[in-house]
């Protein structure tokens, strides 16, 4: 067979129509630094037209392999030096933000005209980076801003981000290189929100330490890092993060205990240590101490006649934990409030809350300088004039308490 014969037998590869190739990644990349904005407008073009009759559904992975680093990918993610590279790639351009941008606005064209791309790309962006170890420090640069523009965008899924929890990435401080690189490109274009958001979404909000290497892996590895990178921002969010995985931790370990009727001083012991650990303030218990003892009332099974009962009996047996955690009137104000959100998100008790705060009193949990403050200046307002109107009462024998104290003195 000849080579005529030979071409009209295979499908074609996709190729850059009508761009010159470089035969050398040395001369590819030296001449893309100097690359003009108006050819990459003509690489938008010519991907868009190509796309009407080259079969991107077939061959849409080894496409975004050329845009991406220059060539195809071979086993084990090398692109051979020694044959053709395209002129356009994100390791060709030039290390510039900037540039990035523009390159990556190519890509944005394209899959946003061919939204069927978007899941090859996403598996391709996810394929090279398990091989982020292979790559030249420029390369990778270039690939981390990108993949960073590729987030902010919409044109990747963060959860890319787990690829780079591979051990092989890991131990030698490859991940953590790459993944500051991506977060510093993410938050010069959005806020921490956001970029917190995107870590939710890949669920690595809680595992930033897992790009650290295994000897690196402490706290303050991660706050002297990201503090020298000046991304105090990211420490922040870590930092808030794992504090309230630690109240989730703390609220689920509390209702078991409540549930099985651990003995009070060995919950008073538990909460004792775990405020310690985790290092939170009594503020940060009070509404975990509340939740705990409101969800060990089974509210879903309970007839709405029941309810007033076994709330009652519920608080009156675990009152000493709120009592042993408001030790101010700051934090007594707190709780009220917590519990004020709690009868107005749930129907169920929205009914027994002045029964709740009269018991709270009587148990010294609550003190009538703080339900009177409370009443005048320091309610929420969801739910506040249901609650109030109920309230009344209670309140107005709280004022005649305190007017009659006076005229005694």
């Amino acid at each position: 067979m000849n080579s005529t014969q030979s071409q009209t037998t295979n499908s074609p590869k996709p190729t850059l129509h009508g761009v010159k190739i470089k035969q050398r990644k040395g001369v590819q990349k030296a001449q893309a630094k100097h690359e003009p904005e108006s050819d990459l407008d003509d690489i938008s073009a010519i991907l868009d037209k190509t796309g009407n009759t080259l079969e991107y559904r077939k061959y849409g992975e080894s496409l975004f392999e050329i845009l991406l680093t220059g060539g195809i990918l071979q086993p084990g993610g090398i692109v051979l030096d020694d044959v053709e590279r395209s002129p356009f790639s994100i390791f060709g351009s030039e290390d510039d933000a900037k540039a990035i941008k523009k390159h990556v606005d190519v890509f944005n064209k394209l899959i946003r005209h061919y939204k069927y791309l978007q899941r090859p790309f996403e598996e391709t962006l996810k394929n090279i980076l398990q091989f982020i170890n292979k790559w030249p420090s420029d390369e990778n640069s270039n690939l981390a801003k990108a993949t960073g523009y590729f987030i902010t965008t919409q044109l990747a899924n963060p959860v890319a981000f787990k690829v780079l929890l591979k051990d092989h990435l890991v131990k030698d401080g490859h991940s953590l290189g790459f993944a500051t690189a991506v977060f510093r490109t993410i938050l010069s274009e959005q806020s921490i929100d956001q970029l917190g958001k995107y870590l939710v979404l890949s669920g690595m909000d809680t595992r930033l330490l897992e790009f650290f290497p295994p000897n690196k892996r402490e706290e303050e590895c991660l706050i002297r890092h990201f503090e020298a990178e000046d991304m105090k921002a990211l420490v922040g969010f870590h930092q808030r993060n794992q504090k309230n995985s630690m109240k989730g931790d703390l609220l689920s370990n509390m209702k078991n205990l409540l549930e099985n009727e651990t003995p009070l001083t060995e919950v008073l012991g538990y909460l004792k240590e775990a405020k310690k650990e985790a290092g939170l303030d009594e503020s940060d218990l009070i509404p975990i101490i509340w939740m705990a003892i409101v969800d060990s009332v089974d509210l879903m099974n309970t007839r709405p006649d029941q309810v007033e009962a076994h709330v009652v009996r519920a608080l009156n047996h675990w009152s000493k934990l709120l009592e042993a955690y408001t030790t101010s009137p700051k934090n007594e104000i707190l709780l009220l409030q917590r519990i004020q959100l709690t009868c107005y998100e749930n129907a169920k008790i929205t009914k027994v809350f002045s029964q709740i705060a009269q018991l709270l009193y009587k148990n010294d949990v609550l003190s009538d300088n703080a339900i009177l403050y409370w009443a005048d200046k320091a309610h929420k307002p969801q739910g506040k004039t249901v609650l109030l109107k109920q309230m009344a009462p209670f309140v107005q024998w709280l004022h005649d308490n305190e007017d009659s104290s006076e005229e005694e003195d």
